[in-house]
């Protein structure tokens, strides 16, 4: 944010208070509380007041005109989705109409004004602290008795997960492109968006975790809905094992079927699988995306429900990495929404058509990338990209 320009204007405005003082209190600055200077030392004339309150009151002016347009515009957006979902229960055509064809409309008007009376002081706004990697450990020991099983190295965790990857079906070219996008074609298994080795100071903006970055209400939900078919994987993987291995894979299944059975004392909602996301024990359960047979199931998954839920709905044509992605960012009715469409028709419809108001203002890379035809490519070139970094490389040998 700017720095704002109130500092410099009342540097100046005190400096002519005391000026135009009386001699013997202008010399004697001793003599003025140091609340009663600093009042004067912000001071705003009735001038600048009453400048101030006009230019507010264009200002308000401009931005209700413009909610009230915007507020119709994201209206016609969410009666149209509905229309569409309609006609997809129905099994009818999805057409142009069904579509806004134009763009969110976009402020021009005045900037909100800086108010040049003093400022209450205000507590500075505490941020919500966000799980870490040693948080989430840490949480696992606490409530669940147990260390994440860590890779040696970075290539043997590829490999896990490329073994697994390719049994259930996901291509190389779908993996290592999804992965290329989400980390930058470098990321390690425990790589947290927003932290970075080579940005000293760096904090986490999200629970964002690993190759296809879940978040802990991804990990809690895949628990909950894949948690049997893990358990079983991991049943078939201890059945190989024997001595102190099959002793600590036991373990893990049990402490696993504990996080089966937390995961699933909520119904099967994304309001509710987030709300036990957000405590200790789901954090906890996010940790499993950290353990070298755990976690590559889990990423495997969050995948491949995307592609299951496309074959269920009678999209038959293999995902491209870039249709993948959108479906794994913007959840999966809404990905196929853009996936289905045809690219004469992508061309066209704005991307503003599959957010919510404020999902769309937040994300840059929607608005400068407006329709679908755009954002997909801007996709695939990232991908296109990345996958020349090590990592991805790294990863495409796995398979």
């Amino acid at each position: 944010m700017p720095a704002s320009p109130i500092r410099a204007y009342s540097g100046t405005l005190a400096l002519a208070l005391l000026l135009t003082a009386p001699p013997a209190r202008a010399m004697d600055t001793t003599a003025i509380p140091a609340a009663t200077a600093d009042a004067f030392a912000q001071a705003a004339s009735p001038q600048a007041i009453a400048e101030y309150k006009r230019k507010l009151k264009e200002y308000l002016e401009a931005r209700a005109a413009f909610d009230e347009e915007a507020g119709a515009y994201w209206s016609s957006i969410s009666e149209k989705r509905r229309g569409r979902n309609a006609k997809r229960r129905e099994r009818q055509a999805i057409t142009l109409d069904d579509y806004v064809l134009t763009q969110p409309p976009v402020y021009d008007g005045p900037k909100r004004p800086v108010d040049p009376s003093p400022e209450p002081e205000r507590p500075p706004r505490e941020r919500k602290p966000i799980p870490v990697v040693a948080d989430l450990l840490k949480a696992a020991m606490e409530h669940f008795q147990f260390a994440p099983q860590r890779p040696a190295n970075e290539l043997e965790f590829k490999r896990a997960y490329a073994r697994v990857a390719s049994a259930a079906g996901l291509t190389r070219e779908q993996a290592v492109r999804v992965y290329s996008f989400e980390t930058g074609g470098n990321g390690n298994h425990d790589m947290q968006s927003g932290l970075s080795a080579s940005r000293p100071g760096s904090r986490a903006i999200s629970t964002a975790i690993g190759y296809n970055q879940l978040l802990t209400t991804n990990s809690v939900e895949l628990v909950a809905e894949q948690g049997h078919e893990i358990v079983k994987a991991l049943t078939e993987k201890a059945a190989g094992l024997s001595g102190a291995p099959r002793k600590a894979m036991d373990q893990k299944i049990a402490v696993f079927k504990r996080m089966v059975a937390f995961t699933r004392s909520v119904p099967d909602e994304w309001a509710a699988h987030e709300k036990l996301a957000d405590t200790p024990q789901g954090w906890a359960v996010h940790a499993m995306v950290l353990d070298i047979d755990v976690g590559p199931l889990l990423q495997t998954h969050k995948l491949l429900t995307s592609v299951i839920f496309a074959r269920t709905k009678g999209y038959t044509r293999p995902l491209t990495a870039a249709e993948l992605e959108m479906m794994n960012l913007t959840g999966d009715g809404t990905g196929l929404d853009m996936v289905t469409m045809p690219q004469e028709m992508r061309e066209q419809v704005p991307t503003s058509n599959f957010f919510q108001r404020s999902g769309y203002e937040r994300n840059p890379v929607a608005v400068r990338n407006n329709t679908v035809a755009k954002l997909l490519a801007v996709t695939d070139a990232r991908m296109d990209s990345n996958s020349n970094n090590q990592g991805a490389k790294d990863l495409a040998a796995a398979f």
